[in-house]
């Protein structure tokens, strides 16, 4: 989402950190471009406006157009204040002291808020709570089944209306059935609308007074630009707000909304949806997207998802199969299936520092060599994947038509593992022996 952003303000920071000397016109002059790269990105112009002028009272308080490495500081500078637009650090949500807890998403029709309660509720699932799923939308058709649907891809259950007509019961019945059956997290579904009005706002009021959730969450289209900004407005002015959770973060629009929501209500982002996937929800860390704004990368993030993705125990083994040469094609398999866990190619490369640069310089993208790799390796049997030197002519065009491919892309995959394979080995003797790594040319 951030690309056209990203790009644009990696810009302007290069040119200020090449110069080894900045003049405060120098300063003034990046701060110029920044303030129309995020007006171009759909930040609310009253944000940019601020954003700018906090930039440029901390770089003139700190007179970096004097320091030793000017370009750096600015860039230091730009990264905090990018931190604080976003929300300064991030916030957990919050636990009921006595279960259960009880989680309200609110927000207008199509903005992803069913998929966004099942996908909270498979998070939080994960880190060992038992949730429940509420339906309480009985305006728009199919509501209540689209919940049960997507309750059932994350493994949650998800209590239904039955013969009730009204949210509120629903939503107090659903808490009685949670105590009794051992839910400490509720996440109520609630009814939305295309647009805020009158109705909407009192049938969700009566629900807040009724249930006195711990979380009142608004889930916002990331998508919808200025429009999510101005919906958080009036939602905020007639509800109490504690939080935001922002959908569609991997679609292709400008990203303003983001830069936005926190400065405009003054409420946190809780949590991004990065994806159609079930998973493809994550806890909003300010910093972290402030790095990956910048083209920074953000290997934390990165860390975490490797280790949802591949076991302590996995890992161990493959770090022992590593140093020993003992890598097959079958692990690495295994490894291309994690990597793929972790989300789309390009969204796991992101968070890799560089990656944004080398994008920029022209660096292609193909998530679907990832697919024709799996089908090669797929169509090898076992003894081909533990020992790849038996594959001759014959077994390689086997393989290619096994797997849909050329038979040259078959060579290429066993040349690149071969080469791979023998660069471990020669890490591997050198860590035995105890010779060290020569150091690359300065």
């Amino acid at each position: 989402m951030f690309e056209g952003l990203q790009n644009r303000l990696g810009e302007i920071l290069r040119k200020v950190t090449g110069r080894g000397t900045l003049r405060l016109d120098d300063v003034d002059a990046a701060l110029r471009e920044i303030r129309l790269a995020l007006l171009e990105a759909d930040v609310n112009f009253k944000v940019a406006r601020d954003f700018v002028g906090r930039i440029r009272e901390a770089a003139v308080g700190q007179e970096v157009w004097k320091h030793l490495s000017p370009g750096q500081q600015v860039v230091k500078i730009v990264h905090e204040e990018l931190t604080r637009l976003l929300g300064g650090s991030a916030r957990e949500v919050r636990m009921a002291g006595t279960p259960p807890t009880i989680l309200l998403l609110i927000g207008l029709n199509g903005v992803g808020k069913t998929t966004t309660a099942a996908k909270l509720a498979g998070y939080l699932r994960r880190r060992g709570r038992a949730p429940l799923l509420v339906a309480t939308d009985l305006q728009r058709p199919a509501a209540v089944q689209q919940l049960e649907v997507v309750g059932r891809q994350v493994g949650v259950p998800v209590f239904t209306p039955g013969a009730r007509t009204s949210p509120v019961a629903v939503g107090t019945a659903a808490v009685e059935a949670a105590e009794g059956e051992g839910h400490d997290v509720i996440i109520v579904d609630s009814a939305g609308r295309q647009h805020v009005d009158d109705a909407l706002m009192a049938e969700l009021a009566a629900m807040h007074a009724a249930l006195h959730p711990q979380e009142t969450i608004l889930v916002l289209d990331a998508m919808m630009g200025q429009d999510a900004v101005r919906s958080a407005e009036q939602f905020a002015a007639r509800l109490p707000i504690d939080g935001v959770i922002l959908t569609k973060l991997d679609g292709d629009a400008r990203g303003g909304a983001a830069l936005s929501v926190v400065a405009t209500i003054d409420r946190p982002i809780l949590f991004v949806g990065t994806g159609e996937r079930p998973d493809a929800l994550e806890p909003f860390h300010p910093d972290r997207m402030a790095s990956r704004i910048l083209g920074m990368g953000d290997v934390l993030t990165l860390i975490e998802r490797a280790e949802e993705a591949m076991s302590t125990e996995a890992a161990a083994d493959l770090e022992r199969k590593l140093r020993r040469a003992q890598f097959t094609l079958s692990d690495f398999l295994e490894q291309l299936r994690a990597v793929r866990q972790m989300g789309p190619l390009e969204q796991v490369l992101e968070m890799i520092p560089g990656f944004a640069k080398a994008r920029a310089a022209g660096l292609q993208v193909d998530e679907k060599q990832l697919a024709r790799i799996e089908a090669m390796i797929q169509s090898m049997t076992a003894q081909e994947r533990a020992t790849p030197s038996i594959i001759d002519g014959s077994r390689r065009r086997r393989i290619a038509r096994g797997s849909g491919v050329a038979v040259q892309e078959v060579n290429r995959l066993l040349k690149q593992f071969e080469e791979a394979r023998r660069l471990m080995r020669h890490m591997d003797d050198r860590v035995r022996s105890g010779r060290p790594f020569p150091l690359p040319p300065r």
